[in-house]
């Protein structure tokens, strides 16, 4: 272990050498921006064809298996699973084991972001949290029957690894980019995201049309695809992690002598947190997100389980219109980095936001099996679904100091894709109590509204100069 202490702009902090990444190189942004896209084509393929479409339902319909052995389709499954002496809905399990995914998230992604920033190889750290993630997505391929447990389990680990190598995913991306082009790099990067995850669900989903012609049942066929998503996650994560092997970490002064990788780590963790408060615009940018954030990732996680289980479509028809959303979004997140060129990334945010609360009201009204009406659904949160995301993320690395970004990024990340709880613990206690995904998926309009609310407040300029960053032309 290599000791390390980095800068931090509090006096609280001592024997510290201020110190930063380099700036990108003109030269080198373009192989690196290239290099760097490529995890976000890999890890959507699980997030996409997993995490969204097909886990929920499927660990839904093994924990009713459990639950209710020999239900007759069309029924719903009226007796809870045993939890740790806790009775669980099998319709609330998948959004239970987001909550409990993102509160062991919350923990251990600000210490991971902490180690990754005193690291001598981010990327290193990256690639071994991604074939983690990788190996326990591609043991999904082993759930049947009833074994929701291992289900269970294999979402938590691949959920915690998937967040963790985002964080320093996305903390590179002050590295590649400069301040004016982050916007643009970002959105792309979403974009090329939702281009390679829409890629491998249309292979998925021409194996779910065939699934009997190919001799397989509809179990083995998921099982296939979900073995797929792994595979795919782990093989292109080598792109990135040989394109960027050369970054190195924000450090480069040695503490003397006492404080190991990790301990340093702790100790610059507590003085990020006593240094918050000198940011009030990012502290105010995160609760803003925490909210809005929790809001897109429950519709996006509960989109498959809604379309199946309360409109009544079949899992082929549920595949399709997601296929249809991937490259919705695609053009959405090119449009929104343009439209954010000028006019600013936070009003067009403030924007999307204003669209995803009439999209969640929409989605109330939408009748059952009525696929005219899913499908616009679908198409107004593919435009605004990659937008939102993307710049938002874009937003918060110019509110960071530099030298600190994956400490900073950790506190980003634990409210991210796959890890918000909030939400996904309202839609599962609603569900729960009312047994309609209806009420479950309108109650998600108040985590828009507050957190459009909180962004409204957020003077960007202000917080992009406390951090010591240069203000891009638009902001």
């Amino acid at each position: 272990m290599n000791p390390y202490r980095y800068a931090s702009l509090s006096p609280m902090t001592d024997d510290v050498a201020v110190t930063a990444p380099p700036a990108p190189q003109p030269g080198a942004e373009a192989r690196e921006q290239r290099a760097w896209y490529f995890y976000d084509w890999a890890n959507s393929a699980y997030v996409t064809t997993t995490a969204t479409v097909l886990m929920a339902p499927y660990l839904t319909s093994v924990a009713t298996a459990a639950a209710c052995p020999g239900l007759p389709d069309g029924q719903k499954c009226l007796q809870a699973l045993d939890v740790l002496g806790i009775p669980i809905d099998p319709g609330s399990l998948f959004a239970y084991t987001a909550t409990v995914s993102t509160i062991i998230s919350a923990l251990v992604l600000i210490v991971v972001g902490a180690i990754a920033d005193r690291s001598e190889r981010p990327t290193s750290l990256l690639a071994g949290f991604a074939w983690v993630g990788a190996v326990a997505a591609s043991l999904m391929f082993f759930v049947s029957g009833t074994s929701w447990q291992l289900g269970v389990t294999l979402l938590v680990v691949a959920n915690l690894c998937l967040g963790a190598s985002l964080v320093i995913y996305d903390s590179l991306l002050v590295r590649i980019a400069a301040p004016d082009d982050r916007d643009k790099v970002s959105s792309k990067g979403w974009g090329f995201g939702y281009l390679g995850g829409g890629l491998l669900l249309t292979l998925n989903f021409g194996l779910d049309i065939f699934h009997a012609r190919l001799g397989l049942d509809r179990s083995t066929s998921t099982r296939i695809s979900l073995l797929s998503a792994g595979l795919w996650w782990g093989a292109f994560t080598l792109v990135p992690v040989l394109g960027l092997r050369h970054l190195r970490g924000t450090t480069a002064v040695p503490v003397e002598g006492r404080r190991g990788l990790v301990t340093g780590a702790f100790v610059q963790l507590r003085d990020t947190f006593r240094e918050l408060r000198l940011f009030p615009q990012t502290m105010l940018f995160l609760l803003a997100y925490l909210f809005f954030n929790d809001g897109i990732q429950t519709v996006i996680g509960s989109s498959s389980l809604y379309g199946s289980a309360e409109l009544g479509f079949s899992q082929s028809t549920v595949l399709g219109v997601f296929l249809f959303v991937q490259f919705v979004a695609f053009g959405g997140a090119t449009l929104f980095g343009a439209i954010a060129a000028r006019v600013g990334a936070w009003r067009t945010v403030l924007w999307s936001l204003g669209v995803w609360t009439i999209i969640v009201i929409a989605a109330y009204f939408v009748p059952a099996r009525s696929l005219a009406a899913f499908v616009v659904l679908a198409l107004f949160i593919g435009i605004v679904l990659g937008g939102s995301q993307a710049l938002s993320r874009s937003m918060y690395s110019q509110l960071i100091p530099r030298g600190r970004e994956a400490e900073f990024f950790s506190l980003y990340q634990a409210m991210e894709r796959g890890t918000s709880w909030f939400g996904t613990l309202t839609f599962g206690l609603v569900q729960q109590f009312t047994h309609s995904y209806r009420h479950a998926i309108i109650a998600l309009v108040v985590f828009f509204v507050v957190g459009g609310l909180l962004l409204s407040r957020v003077r960007m300029r202000e917080g992009v100069l406390a951090a010591g960053n240069e203000v891009p032309a638009v902001v």
